[in-house]
């Protein structure tokens, strides 16, 4: 059975989410309400998605979702944020914080069922394929999350990561912004494609020459990992 933390003040849309979670999705469910408790609920007890809502007293949700990413063993869970802010600057915020969806309020909770069964799908499915990657010096081990080029680690976002794994298991071919934010983020918001220019910028820095070179932007399209010689 699935574990799912809300992180919600407002009791009413916890309750209502957490009814709706368990007896139509036979989730289990956990309930904080306020940031510095939810964060070491998930610590403690690491579940397979948090709902998270960014309006926290005391830690707001951003901070909490930067410390989930810090933290070992919260580094890969799943996020959606709960918010009522609808700016773009905002959801990208969240979204360069490691946030994998938003759920803007006021909302149902049908579509937050159907927003958690999307994440934990997307989530299981980049699982799949080989657990390990190679390119010339560029090693990757999916399971452990590591990743090394000339047998130096290299230490990468969450987000970092799924992207690099997301290009070069497409290898070659040409994956246009929307489809990297869509696969990667699970986002469809084209006006916040920016975020993916961020975060492959930041790859090519952190992978160094000459691998950073595979990375290759199509100019007015999108990007393609380059396979070495």
């Amino acid at each position: 059975m699935k574990r799912i933390l809300i992180i919600e003040d407002d009791p009413d849309i916890a309750l209502s989410l957490r009814l709706k979670l368990e007896r139509e999705g036979g989730f289990e469910v956990a309930t904080a309400h306020d940031g510095a408790e939810g964060l070491q609920l998930a610590i403690r007890k690491p579940p397979d998605l948090v709902l998270l809502d960014v309006n926290l007293p005391g830690m707001d949700g951003f901070d909490v979702c930067r410390h989930l990413r810090k933290e070992a063993a919260t580094a890969a869970i799943p996020v959606i944020m709960l918010t009522a802010r609808i700016g773009e600057s905002d959801r990208v915020a969240g979204l360069d914080l490691g946030a994998d969806d938003y759920i803007t309020k006021p909302f149902s909770p049908k579509e937050a069922l159907a927003r958690v069964r999307a994440v934990l799908r997307r989530f299981d499915r980049s699982a799949e394929g080989p657990e390990a990657l190679a390119d010339g010096a560029l090693r990757i081990d999916i399971g452990a999350r590591r990743v090394e080029v000339a047998g130096h680690a290299v230490a990468l976002t969450r987000k970092e990561f799924d992207l690099l794994v997301e290009l070069i298991r497409q290898r070659g071919r040409v994956l246009t912004r929307e489809r990297l934010l869509e696969t990667v983020w699970g986002y469809d918001y084209p006006g916040e494609t920016r975020t993916v220019d961020v975060h492959v910028r930041r790859l090519r820095q952190k992978l160094g020459s000459p691998t950073d070179e595979r990375v290759e932007t199509v100019v007015g399209v999108g990007y393609r990992y380059r396979s070495g010689a």
